[in-house]
């Protein structure tokens, strides 16, 4: 933990976890104003699922960004005023922009400052979303304060509005009027400030920001109800409840992104801090706030100030008159709080309550007097693309799925659709050029481009907009012909908004070509056309080095660090003007705890043809390193690629040689820089495996069929690791019927040692294909040190209890939290924690241990702790279970509790009831549609026969049988006869491994177990018989046809002991 302190506050951040504030106090009161945790209790929340709750994360470039719990660079620093500052930030690497967040205390002041850095730093476009994620701990006191002016909020995506704060007869300010989880954006433009106050604790917390550039203002809450507060346990273990006080900068919605464009430096400022007694709020900055309330002719005046102010100056007036006015002194510890009488027929809205110190206002407020807004319009899909009138709509359609990230939408098929129309169309051209060159298709983005200039310079016209130009110039760039580049690049700079991109790509190229002083010259009108640049400036502090500058090369690389503190290129570039023991230390720190930031440095080197910087850099870092046979082989592939365009052939052939020995974990290229380092390393040294893998690794999502190519290549050079076999069974498995190349490779990713996941997906594969559960479960068996995923683990637990090992089963369900995904699971253990416990029940009855059986069965409906979250619904089970519990109490000789629990049986619904689980963040929440969990082919899916929800009919006839009801319990049995036969009657009858989709071959299986369930009550056993064993031919690893076939968990009396299971008399 990292503290700052002041007078007024103390705030601790953590950088090993995202870089979150962890805790802040307010220490006049000693309240948490943000949410305090007391343990790290990590969910299966967010984009990698690993997300704890409490304080505040910062979610950019997207929400609840993948990297909220890993580790983040930080540093200190302490200003002459005696402000301190921690900087807190990272080089995100989907998108390859860099933010930080710098907090700061200054003395005296009870706020807390956050300075935010985004920088893009590549050549292209990109989008960014950026809120600051407020955690507050909440009650049935606690009210959410939008600014008075808001009238509307609306939910993610802004599909549909809501009034505020009273929606339905129902005030949505208030915790406890929401039983669901949901979230709710103020849809306001005006007002710099939100809030959240604690009516019972006298505290609150207060967010300003110009609302400008930071117009987010949003809260998401669980829920105040059972289900709501599932996640206190979950997520905590005493400090209960919360909600999320949300501020978002270029943002009012999630998801809502912000276009950024190439070279962009972003750079804003929000606040937070505590405020007390004064009962809420009506207006704030960041020196004062007040509220005022009229409320039964009395008016409540309340300012607290984020300073001492020994003589301030409190008023209220009604239009000219006075109606108090007096000097105070006020301070962060020291609210002021003031009850007057409203004068009769005062209208409240002639207020006006205001605090002034030093000779100016701090801040006032006159009551809000709405006007009525209409509902605004709410966000519609876009029809399909060739349903769209215009081209102008396709661009943009295709334009905004983009910016957007929408993860079930393209940006293609509208764009084509419009050059279908109009092959020539400037605008779309370029957005193909564009997404091409992002792709890594480089020949193929210079022909869009080429075709959108055909029409922007016809006529020998100089178009308005230069943009074309530019990427003409990248994608004639990255194919190496950087005489035509350079020339593109330099019409683009005839644009102004192409001036900064421009050059700087046209000093890339001078320094390329080794003409450092025409490179400078580049550079700086670079930098005139933007001067926080910092790429720009790390490029000319290093050619400020080579033309002999040191002192200038210095002092460019430590102004960089004035726009971003954490900036590794502008470390490496102090180090190499002066190699000091500080600097080197530095150095070293960065890059081996955040080795991705150097390769970022090494494609800067490598673009700029500063080869030998990049060696020397490179090598320091190998050097450096803690564990050398834990250094990337990414740095090796660049430290290659340098020595062959420094000539050095034999050092080069020795850091491809390293390369491809070292170890594949966790190494994921993420530049298109690398194309040309792999392709390289794969000319000079064919026999590489790993190569050609990592750069299929790379392409895939924008070239898959490449990225297959080069995959099988690794593959046929004798890849002996388990993922590239595995991605291969991912690709072949969705590619149409390629199930056995599937099997194979997933077969040779376990031969390798595999991974949960590759047992996970072997098994699911061994499962469509029919395979026998008992060679599944060997397998897992053999491999058990891999075997620790939840979903795999699941699976597994299933496998072991249609083998009768009921014990390893109900062992591997005790062994572990097992949790779901939020928005609902992926698997359930409900069933497999039931049928464990009644198998087992059946084993002891079956030795007639009817005591054990009966705290079997009765286990049965006590579902452990740490299953709560996967549990899935049960519900359908507790007939079959009360059943079961009926038969061991009449075995014991207690006839009265073994009706009455046959009585609950009888009674229980059999109609399908809906599944309870995890609440979606995005607002849906609540309760999960019925079978959520019934389905396989989901990740960890729930094996065959596991529960078939129309089965606690057949429970509840034996029930009605034992009760003396005959005719009802035969109408039942009936009853599963038809529903079987009926559903058999419009089925195919599928057989294992054959092209039959999983699902369809379980409801056959399921309908031939449900027919032979009413067969054997209707004491048709050979029938039941027949059907039992043709489920099991459809569906081998059917868990309750087995059982069903074996005797055991059937029937009663007669009917079980004709199929072998455990008699029912003593």
């Amino acid at each position: 933990m990292v503290y700052l302190e002041n007078e007024y506050l103390k705030v601790g951040i953590l950088p090993e976890s995202g870089g979150k504030i962890f805790e802040a106090i307010d220490k006049t009161n000693g309240y948490n104003f943000f949410y305090r945790q007391h343990v790290i209790k990590p969910a299966l929340i967010s984009l990698l699922g690993a997300w704890i709750s409490g304080g505040v994360e910062w979610d950019v470039p997207h929400h609840h960004r993948a990297t909220s719990f890993l580790p983040v660079q930080y540093t200190r620093e302490e200003s002459a005023d005696g402000s301190q500052t921690v900087w807190v930030g990272e080089l995100e690497l989907r998108d390859r922009m860099r933010w930080a967040v710098g907090l700061t205390l200054h003395p005296g002041k009870s706020y807390l400052e956050a300075s935010f850095r985004v920088v893009n730093r590549t050549p292209v476009p990109t989008s960014m979303l950026c809120f600051s994620n407020v955690a507050v701990h909440v009650n049935d006191d606690y009210q959410v304060i939008f600014p008075p002016s808001t009238q509307w909020g609306t939910g993610h995506g802004k599909r549909d509005f809501t009034t505020w704060p009273i929606s339905n007869n129902v005030d949505l300010s208030w915790y406890k009027n929401i039983p669901g989880s949901r979230s709710v954006f103020a849809w306001n433009y005006r007002d710099d400030f939100s809030a959240g106050y604690d009516h019972g604790k006298k505290a609150g917390t207060m967010s300003i920001a110009d609302h400008t550039v930071v117009p987010g203002k949003k809260f998401f809450t669980w829920g105040d109800s059972p289900n709501g507060h599932l996640q206190d346990t979950l997520l905590t273990d005493s400090d209960g409840p919360y909600i999320e006080l949300m501020v978002g900068a270029y943002s009012d919605n999630q998801p809502d992104y912000s276009w950024m464009t190439p070279h962009e430096t972003r750079r804003w400022t929000q606040f937070w801090y505590p405020f007390r007694d004064i009962g809420g709020v009506k207006n704030a900055n960041t020196e004062a706030a007040v509220n005022l309330e009229v409320k039964d002719g009395k008016i409540l005046v309340g300012f607290y100030t984020t300073a001492d102010h020994p003589a301030a100056r409190v008023g209220l007036k009604l239009k000219d008159q006075v109606l108090f006015q007096e000097t105070t002194a006020i301070n962060p510890g020291k609210s002021y709080v003031k009850e007057v009488a409203l004068p009769a027929g005062a209208d409240e809205h002639d207020l006006c309550a205001s605090l002034l110190a030093e000779g100016r206002e701090l801040v006032a407020y006159s009551p809000v007097k709405l006007q009525p807004e209409g509902r605004p319009a709410p966000v519609t899909s876009f029809p399909p693309a060739a349903e769209m009138k215009t081209n102008e709509e396709l661009y943009l359609a295709g334009l905004r799925i983009e910016e957007f990230h929408a993860p079930n939408a393209k940006p293609d098929p509208y764009w084509q659709e419009a050059l279908k129309r109009d092959p020539g169309d400037v605008r779309v051209n370029t957005a193909l050029g564009i997404g091409a060159i992002k792709a890594g298709c480089f020949a193929e983005a210079e022909q869009y481009l080429r075709k959108a200039l055909e029409r922007a310079t016809d006529r020998y016209t100089s178009p308005k907009d230069g943009e074309p130009f530019y990427y003409l110039g990248l994608a004639l760039k990255a194919q190496g012909k950087t005489d035509d580049a350079f020339e593109r690049f330099a019409q683009a700079t005839w644009s102004g908004s192409w001036r900064n991109a421009g050059y700087f790509e046209m000093a890339q190229i001078a320094s390329l070509r080794g003409d450092f002083r025409a490179a400078l010259t580049y550079i700086d009108n670079s930098l005139n056309a933007n001067t926080e640049d910092i790429r720009a400036m790390a490029l000319k502090s290093a050619l400020l080095r080579h033309t002999g500058q040191t002192g200038a090369a210095r002092a460019t690389a430590a102004a960089i660090r004035k726009i971003d503190p954490l900036d590794v290129h502008a470390l490496a570039e102090q180090w190499r003007a002066g190699k000091t023991s500080e600097s080197t230390k530095l150095l070293r720190m960065a890059c081996n705890a955040h080795p991705a930031t150097v390769l970022e440095v090494a494609a800067d080197y490598l673009n700029a043809g500063l080869w030998q910087d990049g060696t020397t850099l490179l090598s320091e870092v190998v050097e450096g390193a803690a564990d050398k046979s834990r250094v990337s082989p990414l740095v090796f592939y660049y430290l290659g690629c340098f020595a062959q365009k420094l000539n050095q052939s034999a050092q080069a052939a020795e850091y491809f040689r390293r390369a491809a020995q070292a170890p594949t974990d966790y190494v994921f290229p993420f530049q298109m820089e690398m194309i040309t380092v792999l392709e390289a390393a794969m000319a000079a040294n064919p026999s590489d495996s790993r190569a050609p893998y990592y750069l299929g690794n790379l392409l895939y999502d924008w070239q898959p069929d490449r990225a297959v190519t080069l995959w099988e290549k690794s593959v046929s050079l004798g890849a002996d690791f388990p993922v590239v076999y595995r991605n291969l069974a991912l690709i072949y498995t969705r590619q149409g019927n390629q199930r056995d190349r599937a099997l194979a490779a997933l077969e040779e990713a376990a031969s390798f040692g595999g991974s949960a996941m590759v047992f996970n997906e072997l098994d699911k594969l061994y499962e469509e294909n029919g395979v026998a559960p008992e060679k599944r479960l060997a397998l897992m068996e053999t491999h058990q040190p891999v075997i620790n995923r939840d979903e795999v683990i699941s699976r597994e637990i299933n496998l072991a209890i249609f083998a009768g090992k009921t014990d390893l089963a109900l062992q591997l369900i005790k062994s572990r939290f097992f949790r779901a995904w939020e928005g609902g699971g992926r698997f359930s253990l409900g069933d497999s924690w039931v049928n464990a416990n009644l198998v087992r029940g059946h084993q002891h009855f079956a030795a007639k241990r009817y005591g054990e059986a009966l705290a079997d069965y009765q286990a049965a409906l006590q579902t452990p702790s740490n299953l709560q979250e996967s549990t899935g619904n049960t519900a359908l089970r507790r007939g079959e279970v009360s059943y079961w519990i009926g038969t061991a109490y009449e075995a014991l000789g207690d006839a009265d509790k073994a009706r009455a629990s046959w009585r609950e049986a009888a009674e229980a619904s059999s109609a399908t009831q809906p599944a309870t689980g995890r609440g979606r963040r995005g607002g849906g929440g609540g309760s999960l549609p019925p079978g959520q969990f019934s389905g396989r082919g989901v990740m960890g899916g729930m094996a065959a026969g596991v529960r078939v929800a129309q089965a606690g009919v057949y429970y509840q006839a034996l029930a009605l049988q034992r009760l003396g009801e005959a005719d009802r319990a035969k109408a039942l049995f009936q009853q599963l006869v038809d529903t079987g036969t009926q559903t058999l009657a419009k089925a195919s009858n599928p057989t294992p491994g054959a092209d039959v989709p999983l699902v369809q071959r379980i409801q056959a299986a399921d309908a031939h177990y449900l027919t032979g369930l009413g067969q054997l009550g209707l004491g048709e056993k050979d029938k039941a018989r027949q059907e039992f064993s043709l489920a099991l031919q459809v569906s081998p690893d059917h868990w309750a046809a087995k059982t069903a076939l074996a005797g055991a968990g059937v029937g009663s009396g007669t009917h079980n002991s004709a199929l072998g299971g455990p008699s029912q008399t003593r």
